[in-house]
């Protein structure tokens, strides 16, 4: 069995470009909402985003639609406790692909980490 891991030095999640999220306003609230777009540099990645060590400058006070846990994932997007391994991996995997490409160095990593090679 797969089990989600997040991937260190990868970045993926950190691209934040609204226009790759078009429902964004439908999870989020107004507040996070806003905080989202102040986030987002001209380049559409995020702010926090060092793009050296490719790493969080604020990942132990990130905001609560940067992590993956079960009960944000239950509130932003319905999903259930035994769920969330399978949501994640598929969302991971798209965003990789997306910014990367399906068959990058970062998305052999993320296989190699989740066990699914």
């Amino acid at each position: 069995m797969t089990t989600w891991r997040c991937v260190k030095q990868c970045g993926a999640c950190c691209n934040l470009d609204p226009a790759d999220r078009p429902d964004l306003d439908k999870y989020l609230s107004p507040e996070e909402f806003e905080l989202y777009l102040s986030m987002v540099g001209k380049d559409g990645w995020c702010i926090n985003f060092d793009h050296t060590t490719r790493e969080c400058q604020i990942y132990d006070v990130r905001p609560r639609f940067c992590r993956v846990e079960a009960e944000v994932f239950q509130e932003m997007f319905g999903v259930e406790a035994a769920e969330v391994n399978d949501f994640a991996i598929d969302c991971c995997r798209q965003q990789i692909e997306g910014v990367y490409g399906d068959r990058s160095l970062e998305m052999l990593r993320f296989d190699q980490e989740i066990g699914a090679v």
